[in-house]
């Protein structure tokens, strides 16, 4: 999760934290919680069979009549499809199993961590939709919403964020020879965070593309990335990318450059002491 520049204008699903800053989170795909969803499910099962032979083994099923047994069963179905999940999300705080396998969360629309009350209010929503329905409902439901919630997250304010971001690669390209002249009088602005890291990736992985998914790809990221290079280049949209995120790579480098001479120039200032201040 990364802090998005502060010159870039907010989307309207984008989550703004108090002190103004725009965090670029991803939301769990509609597949990613089917997945979590199916892990959970089996581990349920699991439970399930386990409680049943744990009264199999206390008790003899011969000896229990049918309204024992049938209030034994909804003991452990409502055990193991509310309590249980209510009880695992609150205390890893927006996790469970399969959540915990795919790197997803549970949080709030603020960011902040879910508390017993939105872990009630899924678990007793995710017994119709989820349950009741074999997860038909939860799915056709989060494929409707731009955060793939579901009626559960509907409810008690909250979605599942995707964890785990791929690892930064540092970036080996520099300015194309063809652009070089053109670099020398170029202003490139700061790029927004998420369309320099879509650009970065995209430079990074354009060898494995097919010829026609690379060059579409490229035609929409240079045409986002036109609005903050002036003056344009006559050239492909692929080396308008590489000349653009290598401008900015050297720019940013610079700047931490000088910024690092002006407080090693003021590092004696600040650690000296006062004028005819004894040292002991």
């Amino acid at each position: 999760m990364a802090d998005r520049s502060a010159t870039a204008l907010p989307d309207d699903d984008d989550l703004i934290v108090g002190e103004a800053v725009v965090l670029d989170v991803r939301p769990a795909s509609v597949l990613m919680r089917a997945a979590s969803l199916i892990i959970d499910f089996l581990a349920s099962l699991l439970v399930v069979l386990l409680l049943f032979l744990g009264v199999g083994f206390l008790s003899d099923w011969e000896l229990l009549d049918s309204a024992v047994f049938a209030a034994v069963s909804i003991a452990v179905l409502v055990l193991v499809t509310i309590v249980l999940p209510m009880i695992v999300e609150f205390a890893t705080r927006g996790r469970s199993l399969g959540k915990l396998a795919l790197g997803l969360r549970v949080v709030r629309d603020d960011g902040g961590a879910i508390t017993l009350r939105h872990s009630f209010i899924r678990a007793l929503s995710g017994l119709l939709e989820i349950w009741l329905t074999a997860g038909g409902l939860a799915a056709v439901v989060g494929l409707l919403n731009p955060r793939a919630k579901r009626i559960g997250d509907i409810l008690a304010g909250t979605y599942a964020q995707v964890e785990r971001v791929p690892q930064a690669t540092s970036a080996v390209w520099s300015v194309p020879v063809e652009l070089v002249e053109w670099s020398r009088s170029a202003d490139v602005a700061t790029l927004p965070d998420a369309l320099a890291r879509r650009i970065s990736s995209f430079l990074g992985n354009a060898n494995r593309m097919t010829p026609t998914s690379r060059a579409r790809l490229a035609e929409s990221l240079a045409a986002a990335a036109a609005p903050f290079v002036s003056p344009l280049p006559s050239t492909t949209p692929e080396l308008f990318l590489a000349g653009v995120s290598a401008m900015r790579r050297e720019r940013e480098r610079e700047a931490l450059r000088l910024e690092a001479e002006r407080l090693a120039r003021l590092q004696p200032v600040l650690t000296a002491l006062p004028h005819d201040f004894p040292d002991r």
